[in-house]
């Protein structure tokens, strides 16, 4: 009688283990989060590390201007390998067009949303006006960025300049606004906000005795912001009274 061949059984292997599976080869819910949590943990780094890359350079740039901040101090301010910069932005030119598209287009952006509903150009510049002043001084680096930029080649050609003349134009293409030369009056107008801007950082820091009296001479006319948003309206045609009217209107109850 021919005997059947012993069946020989295998101890498993210590390294051979399979996973747990869900039941029908279905995978757990646990093995998805584990296959999904280190991706998403490294974008959040990366994330991180960008949003500090732009931080520091914020910071350096609004006191030197671009030109003035070299990569290496912008790295060593985030407290990052140099290397990692070239990981999120190909130059020094392309970190701070992002700051401008971050800080100022968004900004322009908010002021659109805040006058959507305006149909005088004069409170359109009002509220434009006095929003941004308050931004600035809740917010003195951006403010800082602000004057810098405001100053640059490229305060025709972008962000809130760009804006800012094209709501003057409409004034006076409505005949809301009576000024006869459009490209002084956008240049006065900024000029007057960026100056009071500068004040308000001045006030803000460590200005002398001299200049915080010279400003306190005129608080009980107002704000800052709403005196400044009253002179840029007449400077565009308004008659004192009616400018001041509309810069303290804008904000009632703000």
């Amino acid at each position: 009688m021919t005997k059947s061949p012993a069946t020989t059984h295998k101890k498993p292997s210590a390294t051979a283990k399979k996973k747990p599976s869900a039941p029908n080869g279905k995978t757990t819910s646990a093995q998805n989060i584990a296959s999904t949590a280190a991706p998403a943990r490294g974008a959040r780094r990366k994330l991180q590390t960008r949003q500090r890359l732009l931080d520091a350079a914020l910071s350096l740039m609004s006191s030197r201007g671009m030109e003035g901040v070299a990569i290496n101090e912008i790295t060593d301010k985030a407290d990052v390998g140099f290397g990692s910069f070239y990981n999120h932005f190909e130059s020094k030119e392309a970190i701070y067009a992002v700051l401008i598209d971050t800080f100022f287009e968004e900004f322009a952006d908010t002021l659109e949303e805040s006058t959507a509903n305006l149909e005088d150009p004069a409170e359109i510049i009002a509220v434009s006006i006095r929003h941004t002043m308050r931004r600035a001084s809740d917010d003195p680096v951006w403010g800082r960025f602000l004057l810098r930029e405001g100053l640059s080649e490229h305060a025709l050609d972008r962000g809130l300049g760009r804006r800012l003349l094209r709501d003057i134009q409409n004034g006076v293409a409505s005949g809301r606004f009576g000024a006869a030369d459009i490209t002084m009056c956008f240049l006065a107008v900024g000029g007057m906000v960026l100056t009071a801007i500068a004040a308000q950082l001045a006030l803000l820091g460590h200005a002398d005795a001299q200049a915080k009296a010279l400003f306190a001479a005129g608080e009980h006319l107002g704000p800052i912001d709403q005196r400044t948003s009253a002179m840029c309206l007449q400077l565009l045609g308004l008659k004192q009274k009616e400018a001041m009217a509309i810069s303290i209107g804008v904000f009632e109850g703000t």
